[in-house]
C-alpha cells in the first residue's frame, strides 16, 4: 500500500523543492514528487493542505539512558518522543548502565530497537572502557555490529596520548567522532556559566575555556589522526573561532552540532536557582549566543541537534548544586527553531532543514534527509502557522525537565511517516 501527500508544501534543499507540490510513497520509498498527481492502485490518500511537507528530522545527540537507566527513559518512550517531534531517525549516546563499549551491548540497543521503535536508531559506542578513560574499548567489533559514531558523551578522554590513538581506530573503522569537549581539571564543581550572573545566584561558575582547550586539542587530533570529528553541544564564541579557523586552514573533517537551547536561552535568562536551567555545557553569555547564531547561519555549524537527557523529577529537584545535568528536548527542537530562528529571519526554512535533516544524515553516511525519489520516505508534516504552547505535561518522553514549558511556539508535526508508515498522527 501507498501513500500520496496531497496539496502540501514542499521543502527539501536537496532536491531543490519549495512550494507546493505532491509526494507519492510505494514500498518504503519517495517515488514521484510533482503536481497534481493522482492516486495509484491502492494508494491512500493524505490531505497536506495548509501544512509543510519536510523531511524527516534526524538528531545526532540522544540520551536513551537504555540499558539501566530507564526509569528516566526507555527505548520505546524516547523512540516515540522522537516521533511526536518529527525526528525519524536518532543516534543514541552510549553513557548507559552499562555503557555500550563492547559490540554485544551495542547489538542489544540495536536489535531492541528494532522491536520497539516507530524510529531509525542508530547506536554510538564509547571511546573507553566504561568511559573511564584508562583503555579503548573494542572499536572495530563495534563498527563490525553496526555502531555508525563513537563518542565519550558526558566526559572528555582527558588522556590525549589515549584520545590520538582512539581518533586513529576510528579514522581506520570509518566511524565518526561526536565529541564532547570539556577540560575537567577546569571545571571544578561549576554548575553554570562563569559570569556575574552566577555570582548573582552564588553558584560555582564553568568557564568557557573548559570547553575552548579540548576542543582545540582534538582538532588538531583530528587533523593528525585523519579521524572525523563532530563537535557536540557547541556553546561558546571561543569554538566558533576555531570553526572558522578549521575551515580557513582546510580542515573538512571536523564537523560541529548546536543546540536549541544555547541559541536561544542565555545565563541571563536563569530565573534564579532552578535546576531546569542545568545543562553542560552551560548557558553562556549573549555574546556567546550572538556567535553562535551567526555560525549557524553562515554554515561554519552544520546541525542542531537535541541533546535530550531525560531526568527523574527527584534527579531535577532541589538546587542546581546538586541536580543532575541536562534537558529534554525531541518534543520541543522543531517548533523552538522554527519560531525564534525561521520566523525571526536567523535562519531560511531550507537552512533549518539542512540543519535538522540533511547536514546530520550525511554525516552518519545515511540515505535520509531529503524527498527526492527513491530515497527512504521518512516524511513530516509540519503546521507552521497554528500558534500553540508547550506544555511539559503532555511530553511522550518519561522526562519533564525543559525551561522551555509554556513558550508560546508553532511548528507543530502534525504527521510522521518512517519507511513509508505513518507513526505518529496529531489527535488535533
Amino acid at each position: 500500500m501507498g501513500i500520496l501527500i496531497k496539496g502540501g508544501t514542499v521543502t527539501d534543499p536537496a532536491a531543490g523543492l519549495n512550494g507546493k507540490t505532491d509526494v507519492r510513497i510505494k514500498d518504503g520509498l519517495i517515488v514521484q514528487v510533482g503536481e497534481d498527481l493522482k492516486p495509484e492502485g491502492d494508494d491512500a490518500v493524505l490531505d497536506a493542505s495548509g501544512l509543510c511537507v519536510l523531511p524527516g528530522l534526524v538528531d545526532m545527540h540522544v540520551h536513551l539512558r537504555d540499558p539501566g537507566l530507564t526509569d528516566k527513559e526507555d527505548l520505546c518512550s524516547g523512540s516515540r518522543a522522537a516521533a511526536r517531534g518529527g525526528v525519524t531517525t536518532l543516534l543514541a549516546m552510549p553513557n548507559t548502565r552499562p555503557v555500550i563499549d563492547t559490540p554485544d551491548r551495542a547489538a542489544y540497543v540495536l536489535n531492541k530497537a528494532q522491536e520497539v521503535s516507530p524510529v531509525h536508531i542508530l547506536q554510538a559506542g564509547s571511546l573507553t572502557r566504561g568511559e573511564e578513560g584508562r583503555e579503548l574499548s573494542d572499536i572495530a567489533g563495534m563498527a563490525r555490529a553496526g555502531v555508525k559514531a563513537l563518542s565519550e558523551d558526558g566526559k572528555s578522554v582527558m588522556d590525549a596520548g589515549l584520545c590520538r590513538q582512539a581518533f586513529a581506530q576510528a579514522a581506520a573503522c570509518g566511524l565518526l567522532v561526536c565529541d564532547h569537549c570539556e577540560d575537567l581539571s577546569i571545571r571544578g564543581n561549576g554548575c553554570m556559566n562563569e559570569d556575574e550572573n552566577a555570582r548573582r545566584l552564588g553558584l560555582d561558575g564553568i568557564p568557557a575555556s573548559v570547553e575552548d582547550t579540548i576542543t582545540a586539542r582534538d582538532m588538531i587530533l583530528a587533523a593528525e589522526t585523519g579521524a572525523r570529528l563532530h563537535l557536540c553541544h557547541v556553546s561558546t564564541e571561543g569554538v566558533t573561532r576555531l570553526l572558522r579557523f578549521a575551515r580557513e586552514n582546510g580542515w573538512e573533517q571536523v564537523s560541529a552540532e548546536v543546540c536549541p537551547h544555547h541559541l536561544l536561552l542565555s545565563s541571563d535568562d536563569i530565573p534564579g536557582d532552578d535546576p531546569d536551567y542545568k545543562m553542560n555545557p552551560p548557558l553562556r553569555t549573549p555574546r556567546d549566543v550572538q556567535a553562535l547564531r551567526e555560525a549557524l547561519a553562515a554554515g561554519l555549524i552544520d546541525v542542531i541537534s537535541t541533546d535530550h537527557a531525560p531526568h527523574t523529577q527527584r534527579d531535577k529537584e532541589g538546587s542546581m548544586r546538586t541536580a543532575a545535568f541536562g534537558i529534554v528536548g525531541l518534543e520541543t527542537s522543531l517548533p523552538l527553531i522554527y519560531t525564534y530562528l525561521v520566523r525571526t529571519g536567523i535562519l531560511t526554512l531550507s537552512q533549518m532543514v539542512e540543519k535538522m535533516s540533511l547536514n546530520p544524515a550525511r554525516l552518519l553516511g545515511l540515505p535520509c534527509g531529503t524527498l527526492l525519489p527513491g530515497h527512504p520516505a521518512d516524511v513530516i508534516l509540519v503546521d507552521l502557522e497554528t500558534p500553540y504552547r508547550i506544555d511539559r505535561s503532555s511530553f511522550v518522553s518519561k522526562g519533564r525537565n525543559t525551561p522551555f514549558d509554556g513558550w508560546e511556539v508553532r511548528g507543530k508535526v502534525m504527521v510522521t511517516i518512517v519507511d513509508g508508515k505513518i507513526v505518529y498522527k496529531d489527535k488535533e
